[in-house]
C-alpha cells in the first residue's frame, strides 16, 4: 500500500500582515532569516495547495532571485487579502493576480534552467566592456530541505559580515 504524505498545514491564523513591502536588498540577518523561513512555509503551502509542477515551482527557488522576489511579493498579496480587514472580494483579486504570476513564473525557470532533479544559477548576460559573470555548472536535487536551510544560513552569514 502506497502511503501520501499529509500535505503542509496552511499558514498559522493570526500571522502579521506586513504594511511595507519587503525589500530583500536592505533585510538584517536575523530578519532575512525569519522572512526566508515564513516565505518557505507559505510556497510549500501553495505548491501543494494548488498543485504546481516544477516548471513553475522548482523545488530550489530560494536560490534564483527573480523567484524570491515574485514569490515574496505574491506572499504578501496574499497575506493582505487574506486579512480579517480583507473585503470579502480580495482572494478574487489573489486569484487574478496569482494567474499573471503563475505565467511570469514559468517564463523565468524556463529561462534560469531550474528543473525538479537539477539545478544551476540563473545565467547573467555580460554587456560588451564588462567582465564575464561566473558560470556554474548545473547541480543535482537530492534533499530541498537541507539545501534550503544551507542557503538561509549562507544568507545570513553573509549578511552579518556585511553587517559588520
Amino acid at each position: 500500500m502506497t502511503t501520501i504524505d499529509a500535505p503542509p498545514e496552511a499558514p498559522a491564523v493570526g500571522y502579521d500582515v506586513p504594511d511595507s513591502p519587503i525589500n530583500w536588498l536592505i533585510l538584517e540577518a536575523s530578519e532575512a532569516r525569519f522572512q526566508f523561513e515564513s516565505l518557505d512555509r507559505w510556497v510549500n503551502f501553495l505548491r501543494t495547495a494548488y498543485g504546481l509542477p516544477p516548471t513553475i515551482l522548482p523545488p530550489l527557488w530560494h536560490r534564483h532571485d527573480e523567484l524570491i522576489w515574485e514569490l515574496s511579493a505574491l506572499h504578501q498579496h496574499w497575506l493582505n487579502c487574506y486579512d480579517a480587514s480583507a473585503s470579502p472580494s480580495a482572494p478574487l483579486q489573489w486569484h487574478q493576480d496569482f494567474a499573471l504570476a503563475r505565467e511570469r513564473l514559468r517564463d523565468w525557470v524556463a529561462v534560469n534552467g531550474s528543473r525538479l532533479d537539477r539545478d544551476r544559477p540563473t545565467r547573467i548576460t555580460t554587456w560588451p566592456g564588462e567582465r564575464p559573470f561566473a558560470t556554474a555548472d548545473e547541480v543535482p536535487v537530492v534533499d530541498r530541505a537541507e539545501d534550503f536551510r544551507l542557503f538561509v544560513d549562507q544568507d545570513s552569514a553573509e549578511r552579518e559580515r556585511l553587517q559588520r
